[in-house]
């Protein structure tokens, strides 16, 4: 049996390596940060593979443990080092967010636990019950959150175009 979950969470974390990676992305906005926050989420969630019970939540589980990673990260910053495009190295991960980078930075200015919902709702797509499993709270909480997130967002975006 415990080969078998091994397996399966292997090929989970090998298949969707590229959402992941996306996630942090949005999370971190640094390409070495998001690739090292996988890393990490991926071996902390080999490491503790057996405290997950259900084989079915492999996907909820390990989205908590990427957020976590990420948001650890986010609070370890010191300071941001601004590095020009250029002399960075083209890798095989693109930027996932658009070039003018407009809405995704609005996302990041609305208060983390709001701007932490709206990426995994709309970046990766998940249901509002998945959502609620990843963050920890109540399914209310997540569509409160949602709702007055979108609402700041659209407020913002129709400030700008009058």
């Amino acid at each position: 049996m415990a080969h078998i979950r091994e397996t399966q969470l292997t090929t989970y974390l090998v298949e969707n390596q590229a959402r992941f990676y996306r996630l942090a992305y949005s999370y971190l906005n640094n390409r070495e940060e998001a690739l090292d926050a996988v890393q990490t989420a991926v071996c902390k969630a080999l490491e503790k593979q057996d405290s997950l019970k259900d084989a079915d939540a492999v996907h909820t589980w390990f989205y908590r443990i990427l957020t976590n990673v990420c948001t650890d990260m986010l609070r370890q910053r010191k300071r941001v080092t601004l590095v020009p495009p250029e002399s960075l190295d083209a890798g095989s991960y693109e930027d996932p967010l658009p070039e003018d980078g407009s809405l995704a930075r609005r996302v990041d200015a609305l208060p983390p636990e709001v701007a932490a919902i709206i990426r995994l709702r709309f970046y990766e797509e998940l249901s509002l019950q998945e959502i609620s499993a990843v963050m920890n709270c109540p399914l209310s909480t997540v569509k409160t959150r949602l709702y007055t997130g979108l609402r700041k967002l659209r407020v913002s975006l129709e400030g700008e175009s009058l």
